[in-house]
């Protein structure tokens, strides 16, 4: 599982010029899984996103979370993070999980985050989106499971 996360201060995410996600403040995580990841890996890395010190505190240090912010998650589907660019010019995306096994773990990844109190807008999977991000610093960090 691979994560892409990013520190926004509003974001959205648009299908066919139609808005099906938006946030106010909070992260957009770009999302992507490949072969044997399970709930274990989807658990891991909420925890470590829903705690990742990464927003101002009073004095401009990034000292606090998600949670500490209530802040809200734009999740969006992408299976390009597991784009294997080793040979020639074109992209492989071999290690990326299929659709129909892919879904159900996003829509698990999503559902977790949510139990831990956490607003979550999505984009829609495997559709064609729009994204628009206001990233706050920037702050961007890759995240991936086992690490």
């Amino acid at each position: 599982m691979r994560l892409v996360v990013q520190r926004s201060k509003k974001a959205s995410v648009s299908v066919s010029g139609k808005i099906v996600g938006k946030i106010p403040y909070g992260l957009t995580i770009f999302v992507g899984f490949t072969q044997g990841d399970s709930q274990k890996e989807i658990d891991f890395l909420a925890d470590k996103v829903l705690h990742l010190r990464i927003f101002d505190d009073e004095n401009g240090v990034m000292n606090r979370s998600l949670l500490d912010v209530k802040g809200d998650v734009l999740s969006v589907s992408q299976f390009t993070l597991y784009a294997d660019t080793k040979k020639g010019r074109r992209p492989s995306y071999l290690h990326a999980l299929k659709g129909e096994e892919a879904v159900l773990l996003y829509e698990q990844w999503n559902q977790t985050l949510r139990e831990k109190g956490i607003t979550v807008e999505t984009g829609v999977f495997g559709a064609d989106m729009l994204v628009s991000i206001e990233n706050d610093g920037p702050v961007t960090i890759t995240m991936k499971s086992g690490e």
